[in-house]
């Protein structure tokens, strides 16, 4: 059962929505523990200082950021209560935009706002509205003493908070070498086109994709602790390399033709757990 990150509210104009932060995304990574090869021990780390070489306990530790090499400065724990956001738990909403304003690459980890009994109306207005009205909400959040900013969005029946990048994390394109002004030959164009449309569907069904590593390496595991025989992973089969564009989009497309004739056929729809094509609509 999923546990609140902390309770608190949406404060949308004098409006108070009281909510609960709920985790939406859940860690399929696999944790290892690093050991000695020769009798599996666990390895223990310690802290050992670089000047004397000695452990050094918790209590003689202090936190520095280095400003030049070598030099640091020195912040205890006051230090940061003295510059630390004051622990507010309420998402402030500040204003609102349509979502197709915002670059998808500022948005980074979501949580799912769920409302107390005493603040489903309210949720469920501020959802409706914001749906109605094809805009998100901008705010400002407090998730473990670190101040965020966020968006508040409408996906099916939640409100959905998702943290977002601050303008200064993200890398400016201009930073990097992109090829532009490049002349493409129409018949490219047309066969680039040609292969996205026999690779396009209707509707994105994540529940039809897999974490193939994962579940290999999961295979791997479970055989090696049953003292069965480990299974041999399957090979990626190995690509041509291009020397004409137009063949190799050619052979593409023709690949592509084959794959969606073997393909079973799908259901013309499936409903979407996070999204709102055909939400049931309930009393708040």
């Amino acid at each position: 059962m999923a546990h609140a990150i902390w309770s608190g509210s949406i404060n949308f104009g004098l409006v108070t929505i009281p909510v609960k932060l709920m985790t939406a995304v859940r860690s399929s990574d696999l944790s290892f523990n690093m050991l000695h090869a020769k009798d599996e021990g666990r390895i223990k780390y310690e802290r050992v200082c670089s000047v004397d070489g000695k452990p050094v306990p918790w209590d003689e530790i202090v936190k520095g950021y280095e400003y030049e090499k070598g030099e640091y400065v020195i912040l205890t724990d006051d230090d940061f209560k003295k510059v630390n956001p004051e622990a507010t738990q309420s998402v402030e909403i500040l204003e609102f935009v349509e979502l197709e304003k915002i670059d998808p690459m500022y948005f980074d980890k979501p949580y799912y706002l769920e409302p107390t009994k005493q603040g489903r109306h309210a949720y469920a207005l501020l959802r409706e509205a914001l749906e109605k009205a094809n805009k998100v909400a901008i705010a400002r959040v407090i998730i473990r003493t670190k101040e965020n900013i966020a968006a508040v969005k409408p996906s099916g029946e939640a409100l959905v908070l998702e943290i977002m990048h601050w303008a200064d994390e993200i890398v400016a394109q201009s930073d990097l070498d992109f090829p532009a002004d490049i002349k493409l030959p129409e018949p490219e164009m047309k066969m680039a086109k040609m292969l996205i449309d026999s690779m396009s569907v209707d509707e994105f069904e994540p529940e039809k994709f897999t974490n193939r590593y994962h579940d290999e390496l999961m295979a791997m595991i479970e055989a090696r602790a049953a003292g069965k025989e480990v299974p041999r992973p399957k090979k990626a089969p190995a690509r041509a390399k291009v020397v004409n564009l137009m063949d190799v989009l050619q052979q593409s497309l023709e690949e592509s033709k084959k794959q969606r004739a073997s393909a079973p056929k799908r259901a013309a729809h499936r409903a979407s757990p996070s999204g709102s094509t055909g939400r049931k609509k309930k009393s708040a």
